[in-house]
C-alpha cells in the first residue's frame, strides 16, 4: 500500500493547543528510545515532560488533532526536548512526521470540545481504556505571546534530527486534570497533577525548516 502523499517542510499550522507541564519520577517512565548524543534531564529524581492537545485547523497544511508527550533531554551541552510518543487522527500527519523528523506518531482517535472557560480532551485507542483530560482557564491573557524552542528526534535512518518550532498565541492558565487506566501507553500520569497547564487559542506556528 502506498503512503499518503504529505506537505514538504516547513508546516505552517494554526488553531488551538492545551500545554501542561509535569515532573514525574523517573523510575516511573518507559525506557523510551532517544536520539543520539541524547539523554533524559533528571533532577531530585524526577523527569520533566510536557503533553500537548492540539487541534490543527483553519490556515494550517492539514487539518488533523494531535497528543503528543515531549520529554526534556540534554543533548550536547543544551537542554531541548524530544517527542517520545504521539498520537494523531490523520494519515498524512503520521507518515509525515515519521519521514521529515522522526516523531514517532500513532493513529488513534482524537476528541477536542472546547467550551467558555473549559476544554475536554479525548484519546481512543484500540483495546485500552480511555485517556481523558479536562482543562479549566482561571485567567485569560489579552495579548499574543511568541516563543521558540527545538525538539531533537531520530530520523528513519539513526541520524540525529533538530527539529526548530515557532509560535505566537493568546496563552490561557488554569489547571489540568487527566485520567486513564493502569493499561494505556500513558499511564506513568496517572495520579499525577501538571506543574502548570496552560491553552493557547488561535496560535499560529512553524514547524522545522526548508
Amino acid at each position: 500500500m502506498t503512503a499518503p502523499v504529505f506537505p514538504p517542510a516547513p508546516w505552517y499550522l494554526t488553531g488551538d493547543m492545551i500545554i501542561s507541564v509535569w515532573r514525574i519520577p523517573a523510575a516511573e517512565l518507559p525506557p523510551w528510545p532517544l536520539p543520539p548524543g541524547s539523554r533524559p534531564w533528571i533532577t531530585r529524581r524526577r523527569s520533566t515532560l510536557v503533553t500537548f492537545w492540539v487541534d490543527y485547523r483553519g490556515e494550517s497544511v492539514l487539518s488533523y488533532r494531535e497528543f503528543l508527550i515531549a520529554q526534556a533531554v540534554r543533548h550536547g551541552r543544551r537542554t531541548a526536548a524530544s517527542t517520545v510518543a504521539a498520537w494523531v487522527d490523520d494519515e498524512q500527519a503520521l507518515h509525515g512526521g515519521r519521514a521529515l523528523w522522526g516523531i514517532p506518531k500513532q493513529l488513534g482517535t482524537i476528541n477536542l470540545r472546547a467550551g467558555t472557560g473549559r476544554t475536554h480532551a479525548e484519546l481512543l485507542l484500540t483495546d485500552a481504556p480511555p485517556v481523558r483530560a479536562v482543562h479549566r482557564t482561571a485567567l485569560q491573557l489579552p495579548v499574543r505571546i511568541p516563543a521558540r524552542a527545538h525538539l531533537v528526534q531520530q530520523l528513519p535512518g539513526g541520524a540525529a534530527c533538530r527539529v526548530p518550532l515557532r509560535i505566537s498565541g493568546r496563552p490561557g492558565i488554569g489547571r489540568t486534570r487527566l485520567t486513564t487506566g493502569p493499561s494505556t501507553p500513558v499511564s506513568f500520569l496517572d495520579g499525577h497533577r501538571p506543574l502548570v497547564s496552560l491553552t493557547m487559542r488561535g496560535f499560529r506556528g512553524t514547524v522545522g525548516r526548508p
